[in-house]
């Protein structure tokens, strides 16, 4: 006879064939005319295209600054300050172009008219534009293209690149009609405390056991002899990059001209930012960049959170993994208020050996404390996945879906990927789009893709949308935690508007729900219009 937790777990997973082959998930929409009508645009992908632009998105919350800017922009400003492309490098690289020595370097400058061919070769080289999994060159993994587009863009841009790349992040942000974006960048006045670290040799913290067993734990003693070493590091830098955000708003600002007569669309999203920590540098670097980071987040409301990056499966990111988790929850204790959406699951069959299948996700959020899961796409390899999903979904840990990047990354798509799997076990989900510039994509794509490729309905579109918001590290109460909570009408009660006034999370979740008023009643003239 089949047990209680067999048959969760049986059932659970059969939930995980798309969701256009399978029973009606239960919590979906009770609404079935907005329902149908969805149903009825999704036969028609262009149809769908346009109800998908004007389709209120809360928020995208796994957005990469860099990755997340287009070629054609990288390319644009390198040529405004005069760079170059190395053809050896398959880099923009800044000046001089000309002269013996800069034999292989082509100017920006001119490019489109001299050589459109060329000039189209540059965007291959820095995007996955044309790349299909399965074909063309087998030697050239959609994994090994996509990463190695990063150091291919970092030069030859100017200044001002920086500021540029965030405020392109909001103009695109406005085009897909996203209400908030959670943007990972970094700081470059934290650098001084991570050259700190890096200077402090390495001592061992990990505590080993008595019966010569894997350690499980690190000796907090020696963690925090080394922060003591950097606090003097820390109190300078702090205050430094609280200037600098100071001075990037501004910037960002006038680039969007949100200060004149006709602000761009742009200055009505609103953005915080997550701090990143580089997972394949050495623990020196890490814990500086550590150090560095919780310290910011807890001083300038800007900075929001913190999240680690670079390929998951690197040797250095595999080597550390556990190291890494240990190391978050030791900063968990000194800075408890301060959140971690952490990229946790970015693996797939092949690509590392099993066995670094099977704890990724559970350390992010068991050791290290993570508020939000960044990719999740293996959870299925972890150990004990049904006890894992049903933790997720009990704490309300959500999960960051990015499907193009899925695909390209790790091949990873369609029946093959985790996301109705996520959905069956109640896991909160949001849709983003990690690099979107690199992956030639868009949020109203990644929409696209999960309606038809995973079948997603329209009740729980709008559901990952309304949690992206929810799950968001933007501040203040929840517009479904108090007096907001009925979010009907036009107007909101007494209460309720004392609410808005304090909660920028309320606000923006407030301005959605209005949003989506609108666009129902557009689907409800749109679809029997244009639909085939």
């Amino acid at each position: 006879m089949m047990s209680a937790s067999m048959k969760a777990l049986v059932a659970l997973f059969a939930a995980s064939c798309l969701a256009s082959a399978c029973p009606a998930i239960a919590g979906t929409s009770a609404d079935t005319e907005l329902d149908a009508l969805f149903a009825k645009a999704a036969t028609s992908p262009p149809l769908l295209r346009v109800l998908l632009t004007k389709l209120p998105k809360g928020a995208d919350l796994h957005n990469h600054a860099g990755g997340g800017t287009y070629a054609e922009d990288f390319i644009a400003w390198a040529a405004a300050a005069d760079g170059c492309f190395s053809r050896s490098t398959q880099s923009l690289v800044s000046a001089p172009c000309a002269g013996e020595a800069n034999a292989d370097r082509v100017a920006l400058k001119g490019l489109p008219e001299r050589d459109p061919d060329l000039y189209s070769d540059i965007v291959d080289a820095l995007s996955t534009r044309r790349f299909e999994q399965g074909v063309g060159d087998p030697e050239i993994s959609g994994h090994r293209r996509f990463f190695r587009t990063f150091g291919r863009s970092g030069r030859g841009g100017g200044e001002d690149r920086g500021v540029r790349i965030q405020a392109e992040a909001l103009r695109q942000a406005a085009l897909d009609n996203t209400l908030y974006l959670e943007l990972m960048a970094g700081s470059s006045a934290s650098r001084a405390v991570v050259q700190a670290s890096a200077a402090i040799p390495w001592a061992d913290p990990w505590v080993q056991t008595a019966d010569g067993s894997p350690p499980q734990r690190l000796d907090a003693r020696i963690l925090q002899a080394r922060l003591d070493q950097l606090k003097p590091a820390i109190a300078k830098a702090t205050p430094a990059a609280v200037a600098e955000a100071d001075a990037n708003d501004k910037a960002i600002a006038a680039l969007n001209r949100c200060e004149t007569a006709k602000p761009e669309p742009a200055c009505d999203v609103t953005l915080r930012y997550l701090l990143s920590i580089s997972r394949q540098r050495s623990p020196e670097v890490v814990f500086g960049q550590m150090a560095a980071a919780f310290a910011l987040v807890k001083a300038d409301p800007r900075y929001v959170g913190i999240n680690i990056l670079e390929p998951e499966d690197g040797p250095v990111s595999l080597r550390d993994y556990r190291l890494h988790m240990r190391l978050f929850a030791f900063f968990k204790t000194l800075y408890p208020d301060v959140p971690l959406t952490l990229h946790a699951g970015e693996l797939a069959m092949g690509l590392t050996p099993p066995r670094d299948l099977r704890f990724h996700i559970a350390e992010a959020v068991e050791i290290a404390g993570a508020r939000r899961i960044g990719h999740g796409v293996d959870i299925a390899y972890e150990d004990d996945a049904e006890k894992l999903l049903a933790r997720m979904a009990r704490d309300k840990i959500a999960v960051e879906i990015n499907l193009t990047s899925n695909d390209v990354i790790l091949g990873v798509k369609g029946k093959d990927h985790p996301l109705p799997l996520y959905l069956a076990a109640g896991v909160p989900v949001t849709l983003s789009t990690d690099d979107l510039g690199v992956s030639r994509s868009d949020l109203t794509h990644e929409y696209m893709r999960a309606v038809l490729e995973q079948g997603v309905r329209y009740g729980q579109l709008k559901q990952m949308s309304r949690d992206s918001l929810t799950y968001s590290f933007l501040q203040g109460a929840s517009l479904w935690d108090g007096p907001c909570a009925d979010a009907s009408g036009p107007t909101p009660s007494g209460p309720c508007a004392a609410v808005l006034k304090t909660s920028p999370k309320a606000r923006d979740q407030w301005r959605l729900e209005r949003a989506f008023d609108t666009f129902e009643t557009q689907m409800k003239a749109i679809v029997p219009k244009l639909a085939p």
